[in-house]
């Protein structure tokens, strides 16, 4: 059974009697009628639930450990992924992951934050917060697939770029500059997807792209809202106040131009049916490499560049 949030409470209850009737069922008494009835009443409320969520409900969602993660999108949609390791300068890391890959059929450079989805794979990928040689390896499978003539399609889901000494010391913030520079000078077509967390410039240094696409559950901003809650009001509770403010829903970021395109979930986040959202991710990169494909180097950098430009 899929874990409950905490706003789901009424939900979990609902399922939880269906279980229980389930699991005392003698066969004497006719209980169809009644699961029927709580099954209907449940999705019901989900639905509902999920039409009206608040920004810090939908950070909740993203952040979901049971949402798909770029592992379980490269296992679903590509075909013969090779991936491609290290910097070529200090090390390889394993929270941005990335190779060659074909999905329906075409060819692509796929990159994206790897977050592990238990203890031991989230230590090993840092929870998705990459430091400056992931960034570096970006640059580097970005520069190999302009080369190649290859479109990249990244995958953005990072609470934020590793704020640690050693990242620190190693340039973080040169880093991220040049993975963005990277992004905006690309002669191929580059789309990005915030597949649940976009986090600052962690998540912007991979998600300047001609096409930035969004699920409909995923946040995107530009720090937590428990940071900003605790610059703003010195607390972290006052993170669904700043979650509310800083405008991080799809909705909202479509609305004033940052994304281009929000893509459906299935009834209650993509961890309810992961199948069904990453069949909808593959479509929706289908669709826009199709659109992206007849276009010059030269219109590609300069649509891109304008994009940026005008935002705000």
């Amino acid at each position: 059974m899929v874990a409950f949030l905490e706003f789901e409470k009424p939900i979990q209850e609902l399922q939880g009697r269906v279980a229980e009737l389930r699991e005392t069922d003698s066969g004497s008494v006719d209980i169809g009628p009644e699961v029927a009835r709580l099954e209907a009443k449940s999705h019901k409320l989900l639905r509902d639930t999920y039409t009206r969520l608040t920004p810090w409900q939908k950070t909740q969602v993203a952040r979901h450990p049971e949402r798909p993660h770029f592992k379980n999108y490269v296992a679903a949609l590509t075909d013969g992924f090779l991936p491609l390791a290290g910097d070529r300068a200090f090390a390889d890391d394993l929270a941005i992951i990335g190779g060659f890959a074909r999905i329906g059929g075409r060819r692509v450079m796929l990159i994206g934050h790897e977050k592990g989805d238990d203890t031991a794979t989230r230590l090993r990928h840092n929870f998705g917060m990459a430091k400056p040689e992931g960034y570096r390896k970006a640059i580097r499978l970005m520069e190999l697939a302009d080369r190649f003539g290859l479109p990249v399609v990244t995958l953005v889901d990072t609470s934020g770029a590793f704020p640690g000494v050693q990242a620190e010391e190693r340039g973080q913030a040169e880093a991220i500059a040049r993975s963005t520079e990277t992004c905006l000078d690309l002669g191929v077509p580059l789309i990005a997807v915030v597949v649940g967390e976009g986090g600052s410039g962690g998540a912007v240094a991979l998600a300047a792209a001609n096409r930035v696409l969004m699920f409909e559950h995923a946040v995107y901003s530009v720090i937590s809202p428990e940071g900003c809650a605790s610059i703003l009001w010195r607390t972290a509770d006052k993170a669904p106040d700043a979650a509310e403010a800083m405008k991080i829903t799809a909705a909202d970021l479509h609305r004033l131009g940052v994304v281009d395109r929000i893509i459906a979930e299935p009834v209650g986040g993509a961890h309810r049916d992961p199948a069904a959202a990453i069949a909808a991710l593959g479509t929706a990169i289908g669709e826009e490499l199709d659109a992206l494909a007849m276009l010059s180097a030269e219109a590609l950098r300069k649509a891109r560049r304008e994009k940026f430009l005008t935002i705000g």
